[in-house]
């Protein structure tokens, strides 16, 4: 009896130290969470590229808090972990997509330059073959363009790659634009012949 006695004790004794070791707040891992939150948040790539990932840090943390306001400490700890697993996450990601842009914005803008010159070169032949076209159209057009690269440039060096992606696509619609007018104009004078 004595025996079974000593175990009911033990047992209750481990079942109280597994109460008591729950009843804390996991107050570093909490800590940790609002941190990571709070990281991400201030992280512009996080927050342009990564932005639905930095919502759910926030909305782990939110639930990390009430769960600890209930003292329901198990689930607060899961959700605070989650909320720094989500909000790294974040983080990484924003970088990762800001370095693909930045490549490719980049590279668009830098391919600018010889197209313009090849569509400049082709206007100047299209006039001295006095091909039919509205030159003051197209001129106007090729300026547009112009401006509009030495924008994409500047939008790039100023770290705005997704105006510099922009104005970079919009450069390539005005010059394939003209080039088909030259085209079609070219084309225009073969038939004639």
């Amino acid at each position: 009896m004595k025996i079974i006695q000593n175990s009911l004790i033990c047992a209750l004794l481990v079942s109280l130290a597994v109460m008591t070791g729950c009843a804390k707040p996991p107050t570093e891992e909490m800590g940790k969470a609002v941190e990571a939150v709070t990281r991400a948040e201030n992280d512009p790539d996080a927050v342009n590229y990564a932005g639905n990932l930095v919502t759910r840090a926030k909305d782990s943390l939110a639930l990390m808090q009430q769960e600890a306001g209930a003292k329901r400490y198990d689930a607060a700890k899961n959700y605070a972990n989650e909320a720094i697993t989500t909000a790294e996450r974040a983080i990484n990601e924003g970088r990762a997509t800001a370095l693909r842009i930045k490549d490719q914005a980049t590279n668009l803008v830098s391919e600018l330059p010889p197209l313009l010159m090849e569509t400049e070169q082709g206007i100047d032949a299209a006039k001295s073959a006095h091909l039919v076209l509205d030159y003051e159209s197209v001129d106007r057009d090729f300026s547009s363009a112009q401006r509009n690269t030495d924008q994409a440039q500047l939008a790039l060096s100023g770290s705005r790659y997704q105006d510099a992606i922009s104005l970079s696509n919009t450069v390539r619609a005005g010059l394939n634009g003209i080039n088909q007018q030259l085209s079609n104009a070219a084309m225009a004078v073969s038939r004639k012949k």
